[in-house]
């Protein structure tokens, strides 16, 4: 048996007073192919370069476990890993009932006619154990049914706690070999959570997983926060609060939970980032009733100014390799999107579109910006080339605002207002503008970003 270590994942759990700590060791090992060698030859596989892809068809049994305990826990896996992938639109759970064949143990071979025969195109098996009381163990085989070839077999270890985990990670890895794009199921979202009356808004830090678990609340609700957006390399989050009465941009470390103000600046700091290597935040800082655009590195909190135009300059948003920068400005008469090198030279419009543009985000790709639109007395979530060709809008509501990209690009998240002085809630795209889905939340809550 090859065992591969694949590294050391971080956990953290939230205790009364919001802090996270907690470091968990999750051994990721890649299990020898036992049975059948593996296959790099054509094999079968979900098309997504294409706009609405037909879900494959796939069979997930409930996982397997030793007694009464590792049962219930093996199918809470499965639960999990069938929730994932099916939220993607991308897999079709053939239904249980329709299965010939009951599989008792991963390291036999499935009877694959009995799958084929019910149009089952990839099969999900694995065992569950306990050891000493309060770990686990996964084993999981992916199969190809038609090529009766195995596509992936993995081993998980770790404690008890933190099966719903493992199960994301499972999930990733089986959506990536089967897409050839990276999971994002093993992520987490923060959020603004909203409570109370609409003209009295309660607007608290919440962080969860990206299925809606485990859900924590970081601030108390007594200052206004908006805008968090999570560090790429560390577990911090950067955010706007009116803690002291003006709005400020604020980092809050999770870990120890301490928040810190950025910079020195006299007057209204917001719409912070970071950079993609998480050294530095880029803000909007307005003076004399002028927004520009800032850059801080907090390594020696030295501070840059990047534009410097009579106009609004706001909403930055680093390329992935953190050499460009897009932002909203006004200066072309009308709030619309331009790019930029990092210094701030070579600016170029790139919206030219009827209506207003705001809220630019790069995609983690780096091959599409996704933004806000108003028009026509609507809101939509489009995306556009960073060239400023194609321009798409792939959602429209009476209030659709802040999109973020999940981290393999494919997905985008935004809040959604669908009609005046109804609920806000969080909502999910795929970037071909099909498989819209509301993400589950225990209040109402807009400003998503993903994700660590």
């Amino acid at each position: 048996m090859v065992t591969i270590v694949k590294g050391i994942c971080k956990m953290q759990k939230a205790q009364k007073n919001n802090l996270f700590f907690c470091n968990l060791l999750i051994l990721l090992a890649v299990l020898s192919f036992l049975a059948i060698p593996f296959a790099y030859g054509e094999t079968v596989r979900v098309d997504i370069t294409q706009g609405k892809v037909e879900p494959l068809p796939i069979a997930i049994p409930a996982f397997i476990g030793t007694d009464d305990e590792s049962t219930k826990l093996a199918e809470n896996v499965s639960q999990v890993i069938i929730n994932d992938l099916v939220s993607t639109g991308l897999f079709r759970l053939i239904d249980p009932n329709a299965y010939i064949q009951k599989l008792n143990d991963v390291n036999l071979l499935p009877r694959f006619g009995d799958w084929r025969i019910i149009n089952a195109q990839a099969l999900v098996q694995a065992n569950l154990r306990i050891t000493n009381g309060n770990k686990i163990t996964l084993q999981s085989r992916l199969w190809d049914v038609f090529a009766e070839k195995q596509l992936l077999g993995q081993s998980f270890s770790t404690d008890k706690e933190n099966w719903r985990r493992i199960a994301h990670i499972l999930a990733d890895k089986i959506y990536e070999r089967m897409t050839g794009e990276r999971g994002y199921f093993d992520t987490r979202i923060v959020y603004i959570a909203e409570s109370g009356p609409k003209d009295k808004r309660i607007k608290r830090l919440a962080v969860m997983d990206q299925d809606g678990y485990n859900h924590q609340f970081l601030t108390n609700g007594s200052s206004l926060v908006l805008t968090p957006r999570f560090s790429p390399t560390l577990q911090q989050i950067t955010y706007l609060s009116y803690v002291t009465g003006k709005p400020h941009v604020y980092i809050f470390d999770i870990e120890t939970g301490r928040h810190q103000v950025v910079g020195s600046f006299k007057n209204m700091t917001y719409a912070p980032r970071f950079s993609p290597d998480g050294d530095k935040i880029i803000m909007s800082h307005e003076e004399h009733g002028n927004s520009e655009i800032y850059e801080m590195n907090l390594r020696n909190n030295k501070v840059r100014r990047v534009t410097k135009n009579p106009a609004i300059d706001t909403s930055p948003s680093y390329s992935p390799d953190g050499n460009r920068i897009v932002f909203n400005s006004d200066r072309g008469g009308s709030p619309q999107l331009y790019v930029m090198d990092a210094d701030g030279g070579n600016v170029q419009r790139i919206s030219f579109g009827r209506g207003y543009y705001s809220t630019p985000v790069w995609s983690p790709r780096g091959d599409w910006i996704a933004f806000t639109k108003q028009t026509g007395g609507q809101f939509h979530i489009g995306v556009i080339k960073p060239d400023g060709s194609g321009e798409r809008l792939i959602t429209r509501s009476y209030l659709d605002e802040g999109p973020t990209w999940s981290p393999n690009g494919r997905v985008l998240m935004f809040f959604r207002q669908a009609e005046p002085g109804g609920d806000v809630a969080l909502y999910s795209i795929d970037l071909t503008g099909y498989n819209l889905r509301r993400i589950i939340t225990p209040g109402e809550a807009s400003d998503p970003a993903c994700c660590v």
